[in-house]
């Protein structure tokens, strides 16, 4: 997945914006004010911070040495560090993505998530 991949795949999310809070260098993905994605678009390797179930964390990491990892500068126990630029499957990048936003919007207020068709 290239940097503009991850991006626009970011955005397609209902309510979802690119914002800067941490400098022009870190791409960071909201919903409704809400992170679930933060990314520099020019690092090199690409990686994202996705937030993820701490159960499922943990798995991935032991199944994904080196390309999951605990999240950087992140809740270690909430958020994983992922490899996006090849060494893992576009497919599994892609819903890794999802999930983060799903977990975000479950944490919103139920009007929220109602707006955004996903009770």
């Amino acid at each position: 997945m290239t940097p503009g991949e991850l991006r626009d795949f970011c955005l397609s999310f209902d309510a979802a914006v690119e914002d800067f809070p941490f400098g022009p260098e870190i791409s960071v993905f909201k919903v409704l004010g809400k992170m679930f994605a933060l990314s520099s678009l020019d690092g090199d390797p690409l990686t994202a911070n996705l937030k993820c179930d701490p159960d499922e964390a943990i798995r991935l990491r032991a199944d994904h040495p080196g390309l999951v990892v605990p999240g950087w500068h992140m809740n270690k126990r909430h958020w994983n560090t992922v490899a996006v630029d090849g060494g893992l499957p576009d497919r599994l990048v892609r819903e890794l993505v999802e999930d983060s936003y799903d977990l975000v919007v479950a944490g919103l207020p139920r009007a929220d998530r109602l707006r955004l068709d996903r009770p």
